[in-house]
């Protein structure tokens, strides 16, 4: 096995076996050196244990992910933006290629505008004659009020003689 042909160094990964003397591989010419290890250097630091540490990299991580949303957000809102401005240089391209009918728009508006003068015309004439027509109709009540008012009074005398003539 490569375990054994290296010197021994057990099982682990990180050569946390026992130190067996030199390494010698077989049928490589002359063979390699000896070499000495210090095991306390091949064991892992286990910075897990200090609970600072463990709070700082868990806001750290919190910060990141904090970050990451407001990154994602921002990347969202570029998008966005830049789908609103090729939609208004479309909009912008399609007026600027409409300029030439804006011309023909104003004789549109024009006549609209005459058309609207002559009917408020028309409207003012009616007007004054609707006000005339108004004053006969209340001269003609008020003569027809003033007939009433005497055919009722002429009426009161004839039933006050009818009544005196009975007596």
């Amino acid at each position: 096995s490569t375990a054994s042909a290296f010197g021994g160094y057990g099982g682990s990964r990180y050569g946390a076996g026992l130190y067996r003397g030199p390494a010698v591989v077989p049928g490589a010419g002359g063979g390699i050196t000896a070499v000495s290890v210090n095991q306390s250097l091949l064991t892992p630091l286990n910075l897990e244990i200090d609970p600072s540490i463990q709070r700082v990299r868990k806001e750290e991580k919190e910060q990141i992910k904090t970050l990451n949303n407001k990154f994602a957000s921002f990347i969202d809102k570029v998008r966005f933006l830049e789908q609103q401005n090729k939609m208004l240089e479309t909009k912008w391209s399609l007026l600027q290629s409409q300029k030439t009918t804006r011309s023909n728009m104003n004789g549109l508006f024009e006549a609209y505008i005459a058309n609207l003068r002559h009917q408020l015309e028309g409207l003012g004439q009616e007007r004054l004659r609707l006000e005339a027509e108004l004053g006969n109709m209340q001269g003609l009540v008020e003569e027809f009020k003033n007939k009433y008012e005497e055919e009722i009074n002429h009426r009161t005398e004839k039933e006050n003689e009818f009544v005196l003539l009975k007596k």
